[in-house]
């Protein structure tokens, strides 16, 4: 039996380090394009989806468990992007300005979550410290999304100024 906890911890890692190596690669590919409305929306609506996974009795965690991890990820993880992300108007386009934040964001959620994956797992199961990290991120995507399309929105307000004519 060890072995085969041994065998999940160490797919739950990789699966970790993959999932985390593909939001920095999209991310950084993303930045060059402008941005609009949908594409600052659509992710915490596709991520929201996820919360289907609660319907499984083995994924259901206690409700304070969920809040603390949303709050955890609002407030340690998703302040500092908010802080970082910027847009940037360039002629009628918009762009977010490249924040390194970002990706030490993610990077510090893989560590976290590979360091208090041991100690979460004391207390829940592997499937429910699934949901746990799960809306721990939703968490951190939820309130910086929020403060992009607000940003983005003000931006759309205040069209760009165009030269002075004759």
């Amino acid at each position: 039996m060890p072995h085969v906890m041994m065998s999940s911890h160490l797919i739950s890692v990789l699966l970790s380090l993959c999932g985390g190596a593909a939001v920095i690669f999209l991310r950084l590919r993303a930045q060059n394009k402008p941005t609009n409305a949908k594409k600052i929306i659509m992710p915490p609506l596709g991520m929201a989806t996820g919360f289907l996974m609660f319907v499984v009795p083995e994924l259901r965690i206690p409700w304070q468990y969920g809040v603390i991890a949303f709050l955890a990820g609002a407030v340690l993880f998703a302040y500092p992007l908010i802080r970082t992300s910027k847009f940037q108007r360039e002629g009628e386009l918009i762009y977010l300005k490249r924040s390194n934040m970002f990706i030490v964001v993610i990077v510090t959620l893989l560590i976290v979550r590979l360091l208090l994956h041991d100690v979460v797992e004391q207390y829940v199961t592997i499937p429910q410290s699934a949901g746990i990290f799960f809306i721990l991120a939703f968490g951190m995507l939820l309130p910086w999304r929020t403060a992009m399309y607000r940003e983005y929105k003000k931006l759309m307000a205040n069209p760009p100024e165009q030269g002075l004519q004759s």
